[in-house]
């Protein structure tokens, strides 16, 4: 069986917590066999114990220590040459907004701004209700998705833990994983196809 290399990034939303089920449910799968990397803000942190994910967590520091001299590889474009498809989740507000106006200044944004676009990348946005409701959101989601092809999984409404009640709330992990197994079928069709 075909395993597929699927790089997830998680940043500062409360919905990081739910990042471990996340990994392992992506990490379990039946329908297709996968091999999973986290990458993680620094901020996402706050949300989940980086040893509750048994695969690892790269973070920035990772960047900056694997690399000490010319010719070393870099990092955010191994990661990019190693995925078959990345997906961001959570994608809270400030690193949609760095996406979309083409900021990488950290490990998870370097990756993304050195992607290709060949390859899928799903997003999972979590923000609070008036975060998501601000003009701006729509702005940006539209640029990934218009602009850069990316795929959005969309949030959904509910009481968040902040107490507002609303869109903004992360889709549940069951979905996600929906989702990124499904795109994984249509790359191994594709990839069947173009072989034949």
């Amino acid at each position: 069986m075909v395993k597929y290399n699927v790089l997830v990034g998680c940043t500062g939303s409360v919905a990081s917590l739910k990042i471990p089920l996340l990994i392992e449910e992506l990490a379990k799968s039946t329908d297709i066999e996968i091999d999973v990397k986290l990458i993680s803000t620094e901020h996402a942190l706050h949300f989940f114990d980086k040893s509750s994910v048994k695969e690892g967590v790269l973070t920035d520091v990772d960047e900056w220590n694997d690399w000490q001299k010319r010719g070393d590889p870099v990092l955010h474009i191994e990661l990019r040459r190693w995925a078959d498809l990345m997906l961001i989740a959570p994608l809270d507000a400030n690193t949609l907004a760095k996406i979309s106006n083409g900021i990488c200044d950290n490990l998870l944004t370097c990756v993304v701004r050195a992607w290709d676009l060949s390859r899928p990348l799903l997003f999972a946005p979590a923000m609070n209700t008036y975060m998501w409701n601000h003009p701006l959101t729509s702005k940006q989601i539209n640029i990934l998705k218009e602009e850069f092809q990316y795929i959005e999984i969309p949030c959904i409404e509910k009481t968040l833990i902040c107490g507002d009640t609303g869109k903004g709330a992360m889709a549940e992990v069951s979905t996600i994983v929906s989702v990124v197994i499904e795109r994984l079928k249509e790359i191994k069709k594709e990839t069947k196809q173009d072989n034949t």
